[in-house]
């Protein structure tokens, strides 16, 4: 194979986006969850995986943390992975990370990026549904039974359990 063939054929390949997010909690167990400006819902601080610049998701959910709420922690470990069908894009893999427990100082010193978001809470666990939309959800939910049961990493598809 040459290499204006391997080019060929690697252009030709199925497109997939990655997304990475941390999850935080406070003392009580609440979720921060945050309200992009540029669509319905709220979110877990997070976004696109810069894999053009070599980024990873453990990077991005560093990155986009400190871009959007002024912290910069490193991810704990993986939570959940899932493998996201959408109408008119490609498939996200989006990828969950433990942001842990925030201190009462840490949010103290939340600071967001006004040109995507409008503002923070933190949610009771009951109340998520409330504020996640589409798979966003269930992913957080099977994130936070991870954390409670001490099991591995959830992989999901669309939200649900993958089958084994």
């Amino acid at each position: 194979m040459t290499t204006t063939d391997y080019a060929t054929y690697i252009a030709g390949l199925p497109r997939v986006l990655a997304g990475a997010a941390s999850l935080f909690r406070d003392g009580t167990g609440r979720v921060l969850l945050v309200e992009p400006n540029y669509r319905a819902g709220w979110a877990l601080p997070g976004g696109t995986v810069e894999s053009d610049a070599g980024e990873g998701p453990r990077q991005a959910a560093r990155r986009e943390t400190a871009e959007e709420i002024g912290l910069d922690l490193e991810p704990g470990r993986l939570l959940a992975v899932d493998w996201a069908r959408g109408t008119g894009r490609p498939p996200i893999a989006a990828y969950l990370y433990d942001g842990g427990v925030l201190s009462e100082e840490q949010l103290a010193t939340i600071r967001l990026q006004e040109e995507e978001l409008l503002s923070w809470k933190l949610v009771e666990r009951a109340d998520l549904d409330a504020y996640l939309l589409g798979t966003l959800g269930p992913r957080v939910r099977a994130a936070l039974e991870v954390l409670d049961s001490g099991a591995g990493t959830a992989e999901l598809e669309d939200g649900e359990p993958a089958a084994r």
